[in-house]
């Protein structure tokens, strides 16, 4: 009778672990748990099964979390030495030819016992090697337990000498007994021996609860106190038979072996005896060949892909056949985790078009697919659009999961050719940034030379630099594959060596897994709908703002005194410092008089000249920046304006925009509101803008906790008039338009870190009065002082601060020896909590809105966000449900201890809406 030994690798690595002394190899790494699983498996391979599976916990909840939120609450969290060496376990199982199996949702426990089943049903002898008590509920004649760790085998008569109950009733018994490593409630007081007793005399857990009012003493009390949960604790405990896999029974066969990984791994851990016995061929460590026709790559099943050294050579393959090809998909097919990069003729994604694609499953191993490599004497290369057909139903596949690197931009480009990217699961550039935001750029050459001490072809060495730079399509296929290729397998490198660092942080991990992934297809669908822009409106804007440069440059002539070329900084210090005898309060690095905006702003007050360059600068960078360049533009293939989105930039979490930046736009002065004239909506569409009112201010009150800050906002009436009133002791009707600007500039003034210089320098006020306006707030508002000197000290213990979702912001400068330098670290200290919580919230609330759109029929859309504002174009009959919609999501974004107001308008462009 053929035999399926089905290994619980979850249980096998935790008993090593605690089974054997704390050993490590020299480099320090721990290898105590990886030498006792290697034992186990050497074992298990000598005995050569004719079926086997390695089955593995997958990281993430599963369906028993959503049937009770406390399953497994009390488990202490994995040790950092044993979390070390599940990553390397994994490389050497699926190196000695074992499949593994991690199905997300569902636990090992469940996949064992649905292979099991299944195989009992083909004939098949079920041998399961386990530890755990849970499994015995499968024992049945063909069905076994083997603990290799003590070489004991458990039937069904060792259950019962075991346990007291038959295998049967191994479900009821656990039911009763509950779990405390596991967090099942089962009946307090209740062990092994009562509930044997119980099921023994009245056979199940529904008969014996029928009959709960029998049972008599302390017992019996608690047992009819526990019967409204013990239906719970039973479907706690019952293992699932019946979890959807992608490989039968037959197909877990033993693989060959991976001899040069094995070598790699085995050397690394110091493993001498298996090295020993793999140098000398033994039979012992999977030489078992592949079946005929099967590749000879170990199956795997919903897992991260095997892990070798990340930072070894790559083994790519050009991809130029059918039957390459063909290869490349089945391998796809049932990978757990696939990378994917394209490769095209620009890098704006809007205006792109494809020359080849390039995947990997497997560190070390990735393929490149040429499609439109044009240049004299290129190979025959596959058809593009039958390439994308092929791949289309994968790509498409939500339940196929994704890894990219900026994989925003793929997803763009693969839109162009009718495929809509479903079942992004990862990616390295966003794990970057949630791991450490500012430890390092987030591009893949960066990410590669930090994470894996690895250099990576760059873009030049293969096209060229400057003038000489050839397109992408003129690349010979052999270095495009050794460049385009080595992007999915870097890729894939990268997430195996920051993905466990943001699994080890539940925190950063939800904020990578809720907030940052799903944003990805929000913000690729922004960037492909664009927004309408009105050129010929640019145009007159263009014309308007070039004649009043003309008349600030005949006043500027005016008041110098004579004509000079105002974009000429030289001519301007010449006129400012040595012919009018301006001061000079600010200097250039070389000790030069500066003319900078901030220079200018300081001598504005002693003549008209340098508010007269200031205005003609914002004029001239109006119209080089905006109306003049966005009528450029403007995408042929649209007609419409598309800005490229960046969520790995900033490093509060802020989404930022470039080509056009849309944040940017001023709004402070009449031409520079003007601009918004010229975003539009289509005929029969209407511009909604959905704005938070406040938001960090708003998060300072909740953060804080501040009772006089809570209540000014509870009230909901005006928060700068109330913190007038409370720093100047008035009543809000008496507080004076100037009393509330000084409110307003401190409210807004203290969450950026602002001192009493710079509040004195926004007010107009002298030094000692800002200071005395500063006082008088922190003596009102007592628990934001409280807040903001707790985030001090937080922050030079941890060396970061926390949104309240849980990002990191790391402050490297808050032990410089530069006073400045440390003084703005203290200041984004206290910042950051707001304004990455403020992004934070704007970005769950996007996903929301987002999601809630695509359910409608098409009839309003999300264009733009810029800082705290979501702007839309909607079909006008539908636009106030939309609003009502819109304002209830973003609103519900966050629950916070005041409420998140938001302000919606609507007009024909955007200046009206807003």
């Amino acid at each position: 009778m053929p035999k399926l030994i089905l290994i619980d690798g979850s249980s096998y690595l935790y008993r090593a672990f605690h089974a054997l002394p704390p050993l490590s190899n020299s480099q320090g790494e721990p290898t105590g748990a990886l030498f006792g699983v290697v034992n186990m498996l050497r074992a298990t391979l000598k005995a050569r099964p004719d079926y086997v599976a390695f089955v593995s916990d997958a990281p993430g909840p599963n369906f028993r979390n959503a049937l009770y939120e406390l399953y497994k609450a009390n488990r202490p969290p994995m040790p950092d030495d044993l979390r070390a060496q599940v990553e390397p376990m994994l490389a050497i199982v699926g190196a000695l030819g074992f499949p593994i199996l991690r199905v997300d949702g569902v636990e090992a426990d469940d996949v064992i016992g649905t292979l099991a089943e299944q195989a009992h049903a083909q004939g098949i002898e079920v041998e399961i090697s386990t530890g755990d008590k849970d499994l015995a509920q499968l024992v049945r004649p063909g069905i076994t337990l083997v603990n290799t760790m003590t070489n004991t085998t458990t039937d069904g008569p060792g259950v019962v000498e075991k346990f007291g109950v038959e295998p049967a009733q191994i479900v009821d018994f656990l039911a009763l007994t509950g779990d405390a490593v596991d967090n099942v409630p089962g009946v307090p007081k209740c062990g092994p021996k009562t509930a044997a007793k119980w099921l023994a005399e009245y056979g199940t857990l529904d008969n014996l609860m029928a009959n709960a009012d029998k049972i008599g003493g302390k017992i019996g009390e608690n047992l009819r106190a526990a019967l409204p949960q013990l239906p719970l604790s039973r479907q706690l405990v019952t293992i699932k038979t019946d979890v959807p896999l992608d490989l039968p029974v037959t197909g877990l066969t033993l693989r060959e072996k991976h001899a040069d990984a094995l070598r790699e791994l085995f050397i690394r851990y110091e493993f001498k005896a298996a090295l020993k016995e793999l140098d000398a061929g033994a039979v012992a460590i999977g030489d078992a060949p592949a079946p005929a026709g099967e590749e000879a790559h170990p199956p795997v099943i919903q897992r991260e892909a095997d892990v070798p050294a990340l930072n070894m050579q790559g083994r790519y393959e050009l991809v130029t056949s059918q039957a390459q090809l063909d290869a490349w998909l089945s391998r796809i097919a049932t990978a757990p985790l696939i990378a994917f990069d394209t490769e095209t003729t620009s890098i704006d994604s809007m205006q792109a078009d494809i020359v080849g694609l390039s995947l990997s499953v497997e560190p070390g191993h990735a393929c490149y697919v040429p499609l439109t490599h044009d240049y004299p004497g290129a190979p025959a290369q596959l058809p593009r659009d039958h390439v994308l057909a092929a791949l289309k139903p994968f790509f498409e596949d939500a339940n196929r999961p994704k890894l990219g690197q900026h994989a925003k931009y793929d997803i763009n480009i693969l839109s162009h050719y009718g495929i809509a990217l479903r079942g992004l699961r990862h990616d390295s550039m966003l794990e970057s940034y949630v791991w450490n935001a500012t430890a390092t750029r987030h591009d893949m050459d960066s990410l590669a030379r930090k994470y894996l001490d690895y250099e990576t072809v760059k873009y030049e060495q293969v096209a060229g630099k400057g003038a000489r730079q050839i397109p992408f399509s003129q690349v010979d296929l052999d270095s495009a594959c050794r460049y385009a290729a080595e992007d999915a397998d870097i890729t894939l490198r990268l997430h195996h060596a920051l993905w466990p660092k943001l699994e080890s942080i539940p925190a950063l991990r939800k904020v990578y897994e809720d907030i940052e992934i799903p944003l990805v297809p929000v913000l690729a669908a922004m960037e492909q709908r664009g927004v309408l822009i009105d050129v010929a409106e640019l145009r007159k804007q263009s014309q308007q703002l070039g004649k009043r440069m003309l008349e600030l440059q005949q006043e500027a002539w005016k008041g110098a005194g004579r004509e000079f070329n105002l974009d000429s900084p030289k001519q301007l210090q010449a006129i400012l410092f040595d012919e009018l005898g301006l001061p000079a309060k600010l200097k250039t690095p070389t000790g030069q008089p500066s003319t900078n905006e901030e220079a200018l702003e300081a001598i504005a007050g002693d003549h008209p000249l340098p508010r007269l360059i200031l205005d003609y600068r914002g004029l001239a960078k109006l119209r080089s920046t905006y109306t003049d360049k966005l009528a450029e533009m403007v995408n042929p293939r649209t007609g419409r304006v598309h800005t490229s989105y960046h969520q790995g930039a900033v490093a509060t979490g802020r989404i930022s925009s470039s080509d056009p930046n849309l944040q940017n736009i001023p709004v402070r002065t009449e031409e520079g509101r003007r601009i918004r004239q010229a975003f539009v909506a289509p005929e029969g569409w209407v511009v909604l803008a959905a704005d938070y009112s406040q938001i960090e201010l708003r998060i300072m009150a909740h953060l804080s906790g501040d009772e006089g800050l809570l209540k000014a906002f509870r009230e909901g009436g005006d928060v700068h008039r109330a913190t007038a009133a409370e720093v100047f002791g008035l009543q809000p009707g008496d507080v004076t338009p100037n009393q509330r600007r000084a409110a307003k500039a401190i409210n807004f003034g203290l969450m950026y870190g602002m001192s009493a210089f710079g509040l004195a320098r926004q007010l107009g006020v002298d030094r000692g009065e800002a200071g005395d306006y500063m006082a008088r707030y922190f003596a009102r508002y007592p628990g934001v002082h409280a807040f903001m000197e707790a985030t001090r000290e937080r922050a030079h213990r941890d060396g970061y601060v926390e949104t309240l979702f849980g990002r990191r912001l790391y402050l490297d400068n808050l032990s410089a020896r530069n006073q400045a330098l440390r003084a703005g670290a203290e200041r984004a200290a206290v910042n950051a909590p707001m304004q990455g919580t403020a992004a934070d919230i704007i970005k769950r609330a996007m996903i929301d809105v987002h999601g809630w759109l695509l359910q409608r029929d098409d009839d309003a859309r999300m264009l733009m966000q810029v800082h705290d504002e979501l702007v839309f174009e909607v079909r006008q009959d539908v636009v106030e449900e939309v609003r009502a919609g819109v304002v209830e999501r973003m609103s519900g974004a966050a629950s916070l201890a005041v409420p998140l107001l938001v302000e919606a308008g609507v007009g024909t462009n955007w200046d009206q809406a807003h």
